[in-house]
């Protein structure tokens, strides 16, 4: 195909092209310069030149490039990042001799390890010589943030619906933020391959929801595709040719607008932050007005309103999977910018003379901290290689440079209270930092509470879960206990979609219980609703736990006297100390247990006590599931190499002093 190159920002305004042949006519002169054009550019006046063949197509052409900015926005686990990955092997980004991995945006090695998009991603692809920008965002609701502020970045989004799941709670929150923005959306039917896909009732049902957030008579009436990012194909009817992604790329030029172009004073603003070790904050947004150029001087507008001089070092904008350096960006493109130390989500980068500013980006605030302390267990020191408080402050404090939802602050002696968006966001950061050589203890996940009009009022979630109809007694009695209120109940098929409004205390450790009481049927997902008053006690864990009395390895025959005590979480062998959680005791109170206890060893043999051992394989936790595990005294000892769970008081003597203490 070809396009339009070396063309200034001068030469689109001066240049325009009416009809001209599209068969014959391959380049245009314009004084004394020959410049190359692809058919399908629009243009406004004819240019008179002997050369030129008499028209015989009426093509319109344009020798400015078109660009169009789409986010791809769905429920977790809806195929946006699948899609994207068809979209780059359909525009042969790649060479026939490279290799395509899957889920190529999820570059991250806990982005492909847990199957998630944890980072929204900017590619670019070269469409019929339309520069289309396409954003994948993550769908998980702890990373909502995100989506609201890259949304910022596009004209029109594509709203990916999985065709039997049909639209989920972050479906409804992504879809109300564009709704907001008055982004034109593009409805994508996805997984039609799927042997449960109702894409007709998802349809009505789509539709409903587009109704529910009031959107208005253009917005609802959507274009809308069938597709199947696996298989690698998009069309406009159900029954198409099923063989390429070209009726959605050509759907994104018809109904997605091109970016406003806007004549004026350079404003463009920061929607997310990247952060390179050598150049520090990279600040990627959009340009809304006139053109930014690396070598006029700039005004920096940060949120609070102060002014301060600058200048770009480096700009770049997004050209295929990669950046390319340039000199200036036009009006409605998207960039990076390198060379502002301490710029941050929501500021602006304007002309110098007419400063300017653009309306706030809106920052979620946190709502769940930890504390993440020194880790003081017997254990101190074998495993990490960053032990001290100095390590970790300085690590933590470098995230918040990457992650702005996430917030830090000191709280005496050798801990640090950090607060993100939810168990999810914040145990990916501890995830990150586990694996880079740290050592640390973490304390059981605190929901942050606020004080409206003097009463205590607390985070209220969505809880969307969707099983089996065999299990969905057992999923309401166990929302119940948590203060969940069911508002929603749906039959599709032989499964339920059931929906309570719960407090955010009440979600900590309920996934793991859902699953269990549903065999690992139910699929559990829940999003942000609003602050509400306090909703009173909650009971967290009904059981206690055996604790190890002693130091040393898990000796077999000790584990096979105490199974029927509780299910550990041990295997014969482990390395044990004095205060380590070893197992769930079967009652509600905790038990000292010796886990270093061995079989005497005598000459005397008997049926009773030559028995075999049978013992089971213990229950080992994820790191999220610890979290959740873990009671208001207990700690989370995290290592490179090792996950354990333990009391913040080690010895039987501390405890039971303690205890003495909180009563009187």
């Amino acid at each position: 195909m070809l396009t339009a190159v070396n063309i200034t920002a001068t030469f689109a305004v001066e240049l325009r092209v009416d009809w001209v042949e599209q068969s014959e006519m391959e380049r245009v002169a314009f004084r004394g310069e020959s410049y190359i054009f692809a058919p399908h550019f629009i243009t406004r006046y004819r240019i008179t030149n002997n050369n030129l063949p008499e028209p015989r197509l009426r093509r319109r052409l344009r020798m400015a490039q078109e660009i169009r900015n789409i986010a791809i926005i769905a429920h977790v686990d809806h195929g946006k990042t699948t899609l994207v990955d068809e979209i780059i092997k359909q525009a042969e980004l790649f060479r026939d001799n490279e290799d395509m991995q899957e889920c190529l945006l999820d570059s991250n090695d806990l982005e492909r390890e847990r199957g998630i998009t944890i980072l929204s991603k900017n590619i670019s692809v070269n469409y019929k010589g339309v520069k289309v920008n396409v954003i994948d965002t993550p769908g998980h609701s702890d990373f909502g943030g995100q989506v609201e502020r890259v949304l910022n970045l596009a004209d029109g989004v594509l709203l990916l619906v999985d065709a039997a799941e049909g639209p989920m709670p972050q479906t409804r929150f992504v879809l109300d933020k564009a709704l907001e923005l008055d982004l034109k959306p593009v409805v994508i039917i996805n997984k039609i391959d799927k042997p449960d896909a109702r894409p007709d009732v998802i349809h009505d049902l789509v539709f409903d929801l587009f109704v529910e957030l009031e959107a208005n008579d253009d917005q609802l009436d959507f274009p809308m595709l069938y597709c199947s990012g696996k298989d690698g194909w998009a069309d406009t009817v159900l029954d198409g040719p099923r063989d390429s992604m070209l009726p959605l790329m050509d759907a994104v030029l018809e109904h997605i607008p091109a970016p406003k172009v806007n004549e004026g004073p350079v404003q463009m603003q920061v929607t997310s932050i990247d952060y390179n070790d050598y150049v520090g904050r990279i600040g990627v947004g959009r340009v809304y007005r006139g053109t930014l150029n690396t070598k006029q001087p700039l005004m920096h507008i940060r949120r609070d309103g102060t002014l301060e001089q600058t200048r770009i070092k480096k700009l770049f904008t997004f050209e295929g999977l990669g950046r390319n350096e340039v000199e200036e960006v036009p009006c409605g493109d998207l960039c990076a910018i390198v060379g502002i130390p301490d710029i941050d989500i929501g500021d602006c980068i304007t002309d110098f003379e007419t400063p300017e500013s653009l309306p706030p980006i809106h920052i979620d605030e946190p709502t769940l901290s930890m504390t993440f302390s020194v880790n003081d267990s017997p254990f101190y020191g074998q495993d990490g290689k960053y032990v001290t408080s100095r390590h970790l402050r300085e690590r933590l404090l470098k995230e918040t440079e990457r992650d702005v939802a996430l917030r830090v602050e000191e709280t005496g002696g050798d801990s640090f209270r950090v607060s993100g968006r939810g168990v999810l966001h914040l145990s990916i950061l501890i995830e990150t930092m586990r694996r880079e050589g740290f050592e640390m203890s973490v304390a059981q996940p605190q929901v942050i509470f606020k004080e409206k009009h003097g009463k205590k009022e607390e985070p209220i979630e969505i809880l969307h879960i969707d099983v089996p109809d065999e299990f969905a007694g057992k999923v309401i009695e166990l929302a119940g206990t948590r203060k969940g209120e069911m508002v929603d109940m749906d039959q599709h098929g032989l499964r339920k979609t059931i929906r309570f409004q719960i407090p955010t205390r009440g979600l900590i450790g309920l996934r793991s219980r859902m699953l269990t009481a549903s065999a690992g049927e139910a699929i559990v997902t829940h999003r942000f609703l609003q602050y509400e008053p306090h909703k009173g006690a909650i009971q967290q864990r009904n059981n206690g736990v055996l604790i190890s009395q002693g130091k040393g390895a898990a000796v077999a025959f000790a584990i096979d006297g105490l199974q029927q005590r509780g299910i550990f979480f041990v295997n014969p062998g482990e390395e044990c100390y004095e205060g380590m959680i070893v197992a769930e005791h079967c009652l509600d109170k905790d038990l000292v247990v010796n886990m270093q206890k061995a079989k005497q060893l005598t000459n005397v043999r008997a049926s009773g006590t030559d028995r075999a051992m049978k013992i089971a394989p213990a229950q080992v936790k994820s790191l999220e599931e610890a979290l959740e595990y873990i009671a208001a005294d207990e700690l989370v000892e995290i290592t490179p190499h090792n996950i354990r769970m333990r009391k913040k008081m080690l010895t039987e003597n501390e405890r039971k002093r303690f205890s003495r203490q909180k009563e009187s």
